[in-house]
């Protein structure tokens, strides 16, 4: 049995912070979003602000190993964020949102931060990366679904432009990222240009 109670904003703000993201996820669609004290991330050492919604959406992979159970991915972004914070020298790790071949979305620097994943682009766009290495292969169903769904959320909630463009990394700086065979996948992808 569905019962609807009728839910002011400031109320509905509340439920989601008591809720860890749960009601956001019912009511808008969008996919859970494991945030970063949900996953054990390192607190941001800092911040800028990044004013949305954003033009650009890139997609990026960790050029890593591949992960496939929540508990293995969250211990592959806390070693994406390790390697950037203590070997490249960035507060945080590089990417908006991190996402696990099991189809776990991880919070980075998030919606309203600017990231440090694609040189020119970072103050204007959400970088979305897959985590693995797709030179060969594609991620899974489930973490393109994931990542799709996460485009597709920040559209409805107003951090992407409904008309944004969609790029592999490749295209804004020179590097084989997101892997051959990922990247002729995302150029099959709604709104991507090169």
């Amino acid at each position: 049995m569905c019962i609807r109670l009728p839910i002011n904003r400031m109320r509905e703000k509340q439920l989601e912070q008591l809720l860890g993201g749960m009601f956001l996820s019912l009511s808008t669609g969008c996919p859970t979003i494991l945030t970063k004290s949900q996953w054990g991330g390192r607190a941001a050492t800092c911040r800028t602000a990044m004013a949305t919604p954003v033009t650009y959406v890139v997609i990026h992979h960790t050029a890593g190993s591949s992960c496939s159970s929540q508990s293995t991915c969250i211990t592959q972004t806390k070693s994406v964020q390790n390697y950037h914070m203590d070997g490249n020298g960035w507060c945080d790790v590089g990417y908006s949102f991190l996402v696990g071949g099991d189809g776990s979305i991880f919070e980075g620097r998030g919606w309203t931060s600017v990231g440090a994943h694609a040189p020119n682009y970072n103050s204007n766009s959400i970088g979305i990366n897959l985590i693995g290495t797709f030179t060969s292969s594609n991620p899974t169903t489930a973490a393109q679904n994931a990542a799709k769904n996460l485009i597709a959320c920040g559209v409805t909630r107003g951090y992407i432009k409904s008309a944004y463009i969609l790029k592999g990394h490749r295209n804004v700086t020179a590097t084989e990222c997101p892997g051959n065979t990922f990247y002729n996948t995302v150029k099959t992808w709604p709104r991507f240009q090169a």
